[in-house]
């Protein structure tokens, strides 16, 4: 199988690749891609046809159906690349409510008519059940897979545009934060002191962990003498393939936080109660796990959420998500003047940046605070 250019006009080439002759028609079967640009990015394209053609991965561009590019799109590029939870969300949205949608529109022909149609009846009549349109979240979710899928099209030059990006996906409202004050924290914790949930709920008011990376956690990754965890995996549940540890979120995920003596003396009374459960059970599932059943096995984070939505009504926080764990714990930190340079890096954000725009509320009393302590200096007292 050979491939060469034929150079057309200035930074515009044709990719010929002879494919042999057909068995049956007997026909020169030859792919025939025009292409805009330098000749070396034309070259990088032919190879790239080349090496598709040799693995079996290519795909016939006449007549692909936007269907037809997603599904070879989640199984080449998004099962390699991607995580078994986003890659299981993404093929639920592409197969229930993308594909039945607009698949059948071939690639080529896609315009940003059609997506904008698409989403407008996404959100009147989305719904699986009948029962009336998707939130916008929903719609906007399904928006950024196609963009993201468009993107690749792009990158292959089996479209010469991302039209995703000439349509106005639904407009989220920014969902505010619900954090607990000092005062509430200490309340709430004393008033579910006896809960099975105690140990988990407290270590992620002071440490600020994910509920992922709490599930994920496990023994290896605390030294309790030297008062720190480790964040290396985050556990999470995949349909038909059960619970799976993956990498947290992002490199600056991986990371060391320090404990407090609070968290120390509740993860002491953890591990003693998993000793017993060890010696008296017939059958324990030892996972390593420093926040699991009584068994071993692993925390339902669906039944977990369930659980803390319970406590955090009967507590009088109706609001109150598990996540607002974490941002509680950021708020805390930064109005206790701990740096925020710091707060980044016990959180795992990516950048001090992000810290800052989620958390920049706090800021202005502290700012306010620093200038009088500056004043009073200034004073003399």
């Amino acid at each position: 199988m050979r491939g060469h250019l034929e150079k057309r006009r200035k930074n515009s080439w044709t990719i010929i690749i002879d494919r042999g002759r057909d068995p049956i028609t007997k026909k020169r079967d030859r792919i025939i891609k025009s292409v805009e640009g330098p000749k070396r990015e034309a070259e990088k394209i032919m190879n790239e046809l080349l090496y598709q053609l040799q693995t079996g991965t290519y795909i016939e561009t006449n007549n692909l159906t936007l269907a037809q590019y997603l599904i070879h799109w989640l199984n080449t590029y998004c099962s390699t690349n991607l995580a078994p939870k986003t890659i299981h969300s993404y093929q639920m949205e592409v197969y229930k409510h993308i594909i039945p949608g607009i698949g059948a529109i071939p690639l080529e022909k896609l315009t940003p008519l059609h997506l904008q149609a698409y989403y407008t009846d996404q959100l009147n009549f989305g719904r699986l059940d009948g029962k009336g349109g998707l939130s916008p979240r929903s719609v906007l979710y399904q928006h950024r897979i196609i963009r993201e899928a468009l993107k690749h099209a792009y990158r292959w030059q089996l479209v010469f545009r991302n039209v995703a990006d000439a349509v106005q996906p639904p407009r989220l409202k920014k969902k505010e934060m619900y954090v607990l004050s000092r005062e509430d924290v200490l309340v709430f914790l004393e008033s579910i002191r006896d809960h099975r949930d105690y140990a988990l709920i407290l270590t992620a008011v002071y440490t600020g962990l994910r509920q992922g990376e709490l599930l994920g956690l496990t023994w290896k990754h605390v030294d309790l003498g030297k008062r720190t965890l480790n964040v290396r995996k985050q556990l999470q549940y995949v349909a038909k393939k059960g619970y799976i540890f993956r990498d947290p979120k992002t490199n600056k995920s991986k990371r060391q936080v320090p404990l407090t003596p609070e968290v120390v003396q509740v993860l002491k009374e953890v591990r003693k109660e998993q000793a017993q459960y060890k010696l008296i059970s017939e059958e324990y599932f030892d996972h390593d796990l420093v926040f699991c059943l009584p068994n071993g096995k692993p925390l339902d984070s669906t039944n977990l959420t369930k659980r803390f939505k319970n406590l955090a009504i009967h507590n009088g926080h109706p609001q109150l998500r598990f996540h607002d764990l974490r941002h509680t714990c950021a708020t805390l930190l930064l109005a206790a003047e701990v740096d925020a340079k710091k707060v980044q890096e016990i959180l795992g954000h990516e950048s001090i940046t992000t810290t800052l725009d989620v958390y920049g509320h706090v800021l202005p009393t502290m700012q306010r605070e620093a200038m009088d302590r500056l004043s009073s200096f200034m004073k003399g007292f």
